[in-house]
């Protein structure tokens, strides 16, 4: 059963999120069509500068990004305690970059009585700056309409509402931050982290990540639950051990990270190739599972896996 988007996002549970939009009709977001002899390789600079945009105007940090042909990924994390910090004259100036404040607002101030009963104005724009709704909004509404002009056609372009994974604890956003990253060499579209473009990993590779939240030793908190290097580290490795048997394989000895993690390699490998099968609306430990089924009011959750049994499906009681 569908459950409304207002209760699966809860900064009680967790504040890290996946996000996935796909096109309709089998459009291409990006890259070049096979099929009509198109190109739209320039629409992944269009995304990826869109999201690294909006990561400096919103209080959502992006921890992973990835632009594949016909859909993109995002992890994210909401700091809505960022906005609740910001005076009114933060919180105008910021929604300007998006949107045009009205001039009565912009004069007068956010606490102006204007239109549709609105009388806190400020109010207003700090929530939907720390929506998660109105981010993923913002990036898809002008991408629609600039492929649309493009393609000489009108009509929905995205399918759908953009799906949501909850992320429930730091093994699950590790998992889910490294599936994002390694998505265009899983695709073929490239061999090696530091040459899939349009990724996070490659971003921050090449030094161009400032926007995206930082790991742990490169900025004051809050930070990813790993160093850099480890983290480099493990997208190397799962790359690698993903393909198993070809050449380039890192030899199987476990990082110190998965010792941290209290995880293990064929367990790691295992979970991330299930992030993108939408078995399950949310990931994490079984007891973080548990507690977010009670969140939900459900007495059980399905694609979860047993640790001594990891093909048997589960549900989870209260």
């Amino acid at each position: 059963m569908t459950i409304a988007r207002k209760y699966q996002i809860s900064l009680e549970c967790t504040p890290y999120y996946h996000c996935v939009s796909r096109c309709v009709r089998r459009a291409f977001l990006c890259g070049a069509d096979t099929f009509t002899g198109k190109c739209f390789e320039h629409r992944r600079a269009w995304i990826e500068k869109r999201i690294l945009f909006l990561a400096k105007v919103f209080a959502i940090d992006v921890c992973a990004y990835a632009v594949m042909s016909n859909h993109y990924h995002l992890v994210v994390r909401l700091a809505p305690e960022k906005a609740r910090e910001w005076d009114e004259a933060e919180v105008l100036k910021r929604w300007g970059q998006i949107f045009a404040v009205p001039p009565v607002v912009a004069r007068f101030g956010g606490s102006l009585p204007f239109r549709n009963g609105v009388t806190d104005w400020t109010g207003l724009y700090r929530e939907r700056l720390s929506s998660l709704s109105w981010f993923m909004r913002c990036i898809n509404e002008p991408l629609a309409r600039l492929s649309n002009q493009e393609d000489g056609c009108t009509g929905r372009f995205w399918e759908g509402r953009f799906k949501v994974q909850v992320l429930l604890d730091e093994k699950a956003l590790l998992r889910c931050m490294t599936y994002v990253d390694l998505n265009p060499i899983r695709a073929k579209l490239a061999n090696t982290p530091e040459t899939s473009v349009h990724t996070s990993v490659c971003a921050r590779i090449k030094g161009d990540g400032n926007a995206l939240l930082g790991f742990q030793g490169q900025s004051t908190e809050p930070v990813l639950p790993c160093y850099w290097k480890d983290y480099l580290t493990l997208v190397e490795w799962t790359g690698r051990e993903w393909h198993a048997g070809k050449r380039g394989r890192i030899d199987p000895d476990l990082p110190f990270i998965f010792e941290r993690l209290d995880t293990n390699a064929e367990q790691w490998v295992r979970e991330i190739k299930r992030i993108n099968t939408w078995h399950g609306r949310a990931l994490g430990s079984i007891e973080a599972l548990q507690a977010y089924c009670e969140h939900l009011g459900q007495r059980w959750m399905r694609g979860l896996e047993r640790h001594l049994s990891p093909n048997k499906p589960v549900a989870t009681q209260q």
